[in-house]
C-alpha cells in the first residue's frame, strides 16, 4: 500500500497483508483539528489554548507558552504511516536526521480525521476494529498541570469534541478512546460517569504521577480509591497509553529546562527516560496495593512497548521477596492477572508471551504514526514462529475483545 504525498485518496498499488482470523488493533491514532481544545472549553478559559503564526508556521500555544511537542499541530500535513518501521527494526546505521528518517510527508487525508472514511481505509487494511486515540491530546495535562481545575475543563472540552466528531463506539468497530485526568478525584469520577452514559468502551490515563493542590502523588494512594472503584464498577477497561508524563522534569536535571519533544533525536532522553514512566506507573498501582484492593480492575499498557516488562517483574520478585509484609498479596502474580500488554512489532515477543502469557499480549499497530505500522496486519508476520493458533488469533484481537467485552467473533474485514 502507498499514500500519495498529494491526494486525498488512498492509492492501493499491492494488496496488504490480511488475515483471515478477527483483527482488533488496540493501538490507532486519529489527528485533531484545530477546535478539537477548544470548541467546548468554558468562555472563562477561552484564552489558555490557541493556535498562532510563528515564522511562517502555525504553532499551539497554551496558556501563553508556544508548544514544539507537535512539529505540526494542524497535522495539514503528517508523516506517512510506519515510515520510522525500518528504522525501529533495524537502527539507524547511516546516522540520518529524523527528518531523513521520516522522508517525504503527505498531506492528511479524510481517514485520519473522520470515521466514515477510517471505516473504510480500515477495510483495505483487513482491521475490524481498532481502539482510536488521540494524538496532540497527549500535551494537554502536563502544560496545566499547577491549574487542576482548567485540567478538567479542558480534558472534558475535549471529550465533548471527540463524542461529536466520533462518538465513543461507531458502528462496534472504532472505539475512540476519552481520556480522564485525576487531579480531583470527584471530577474524575464524574467525568467518567458522563463517559460511560454515551457509551465508552475504555478510557485512557495518563501514565503519570497525579498533579494536585497539594503537589504530586501515586494515583496508587487510597484517595484515589473510590475512582478505581467507579471503573470497576462501571466494568471498564483502562488504557495507560505514553504521553508527556513530565519526566523532562528529572531529566532536565542534567540537561537544564526543556519541553519534551518526542519527534526529536536526542540520545540522553532516549537512554535515561525510555519506558520509565509506565514502570513507575505499573510500580504504583501494584505496590501501592490497587490491584490487591481492586482485584477486578483491568488494565492495558498500550505504545509503550515491552522490552522494560522482564526486568519489572524480575525487580517486582525482589522486592516481594525482601518484604512481604508490604504486599497483601503477591504483587507479581497481580500484575500478571491485571495488566496487559501492546508490545511494539520489534520488541522480544517471545519473550513477553514467556513472560506474561500470550493471553495478556495486545496487537498493537500505532497507525497512522510514523512510528507504526504501515500495514497493520503485517504485525502477526513478528509473532513467534511456532505459536499456536489459538494464541496468535487471540493476541491479534480475542483477547482485546475480552477485556473490552465485546464479541470477539465478528468476521474478519475483507
Amino acid at each position: 500500500m502507498i499514500l500519495t504525498s498529494q491526494s486525498k485518496a488512498i492509492t492501493v498499488v499491492t494488496m496488504p497483508r490480511v488475515c483471515d482470523f478477527p483483527v482488533f488493533d488496540a493501538d490507532n491514532h486519529f489527528y485533531e483539528t484545530k477546535d478539537s481544545f477548544t470548541r467546548h472549553l468554558p468562555d472563562r478559559y477561552k484564552g489558555a489554548v490557541d493556535y498562532v503564526e510563528l515564522h511562517g508556521r502555525t504553532k499551539i500555544m497554551i496558556r501563553g507558552t508556544v508548544s514544539e511537542y507537535i512539529p505540526n499541530p494542524t497535522f495539514e500535513v503528517v508523516a506517512r504511516p510506519g515510515a520510522q518501521e525500518e528504522y525501529f527494526r533495524r537502527g539507524n546505521p547511516d546516522g540520518k536526521s529524523y527528518r531523513e528518517l521520516i522522508g517525504e510527508p503527505m498531506r492528511s487525508i479524510p481517514a485520519f480525521r473522520e470515521p466514515g472514511p477510517r471505516i473504510e481505509l480500515m477495510d483495505e487494511l483487513g482491521v475490524d476494529r481498532s481502539l482510536m486515540f488521540p494524538t496532540l491530546a497527549s500535551l494537554l495535562e502536563e502544560r496545566m498541570r499547577d491549574d487542576p481545575e482548567l485540567t478538567h475543563a479542558a480534558i472534558h472540552a475535549l471529550n465533548q469534541w471527540i463524542h461529536e466528531e466520533w462518538t465513543f463506539n461507531y458502528e462496534g468497530r472504532i472505539f475512540a478512546v476519552p481520556v480522564v485526568t485525576l487531579p480531583i478525584v470527584e471530577k474524575a469520577i464524574e467525568e467518567l460517569e458522563w463517559l460511560v452514559e454515551r457509551g465508552a468502551k475504555t478510557i485512557l490515563i495518563r501514565p503519570a504521577p497525579v498533579p494536585g493542590y497539594r503537589g504530586s502523588r501515586s494515583f496508587g494512594y487510597p484517595e484515589f480509591d473510590p475512582f478505581w472503584k467507579a471503573v470497576v464498577d462501571a466494568d471498564i477497561l483502562v488504557c495507560l497509553h505514553s504521553s508527556d508524563s513530565g519526566y523532562s522534569r528529572y531529566t532536565s536535571d542534567w540537561t537544564g529546562p526543556s519541553e519534551m519533544l518526542p519527534f526529536k533525536l536526542d540520545a540522553f532522553r532516549m537512554f535515561t527516560a525510555g519506558k520509565r514512566p509506565m514502570e513507575d506507573s505499573m510500580a504504583a498501582l501494584c505496590c501501592h496495593g490497587v490491584f490487591s484492593r481492586f482485584p477486578d480492575l483491568r488494565v492495558a499498557s498500550i505504545e509503550s512497548g515491552s522490552d522494560w516488562v522482564t526486568s519489572f517483574v524480575h525487580h517486582l520478585e525482589d522486592v516481594y521477596k525482601k518484604i512481604p509484609q508490604e504486599f497483601e498479596k503477591n504483587p507479581v502474580e497481580q500484575f500478571k492477572t491485571n495488566v496487559s500488554i501492546s508490545p511494539f512489532h520489534e520488541d522480544d515477543l517471545k519473550g513477553l508471551i514467556d513472560t506474561i502469557g500470550a493471553d495478556h499480549v495486545l496487537f498493537g499497530s500505532d497507525f497512522p504514526h510514523p512510528e507504526g505500522l504501515a500495514e497493520p496486519c503485517s504485525y502477526v508476520d513478528h509473532l513467534p514462529s511456532g505459536l499456536p493458533e489459538e494464541d496468535l488469533e487471540n493476541i491479534m484481537g480475542g483477547n482485546l475483545a475480552r477485556l473490552m467485552r465485546v464479541d470477539a467473533s465478528v468476521g474478519a474485514a475483507k
